[in-house]
């Protein structure tokens, strides 16, 4: 595969380059919880960046992470992995992580793996908030390092709150 393959970067009309845009999830903050939307697929070819981000997103603070994965309606091992280091990552930081599934395809594959049991699920995005303890009325402040530049794999350490 030579240059001929790669991405063509996009230039501004003024004639600069401009960065190449990277995929990422949106990522709604409500008061001290993170709600962070997961694609329709969540398989090996955006497994990755669903960790980052997740990790990233976690990174910040967050007292809760809800992963709405409403609109998902495939998960492959690469995806449920993806959701156990970020599972591991909340719980070292005292962070409560829960999953909205509403696909029963995708409550399958949790329920075969046995994630249903590690990781806490909800129907809905409002009763994950319920379930975190957070009603996100409350409180319009995000976490303080919810506006910090993402942090690098050589800063993942746990901090102490």
């Amino acid at each position: 595969m030579g240059p001929e393959t790669w991405p063509r970067p996009l230039f501004s009309p003024v004639g600069g380059v401009i960065r190449v845009p990277q995929e990422h999830f949106p990522v709604l903050w409500l008061g001290q919880s993170a709600v962070v939307t997961l694609p329709v697929e969540v398989d090996i070819t955006v497994a990755d960046q669903v960790r980052e981000d997740l990790l990233s997103v976690l990174n910040r603070g967050p007292a809760a992470l809800i992963v709405d994965m409403g609109g998902t309606t495939f998960c492959d091992s690469a995806g449920v992995h993806a959701l156990v280091r970020a599972h591991k990552r909340a719980t070292a930081s005292r962070a409560h992580m829960v999953l909205v599934i509403t696909s029963p395809a995708v409550q399958r594959v949790l329920a075969i793996t046995g994630i249903d049991r590690l990781i806490a699920i909800s129907p809905s995005v409002a009763e994950a908030l319920a379930a975190a303890g957070q009603s996100g009325e409350d409180d319009d402040e995000p976490p303080p390092g919810a506006d910090r530049p993402q942090a690098g794999p050589d800063e993942w350490a746990v901090r102490p709150r």
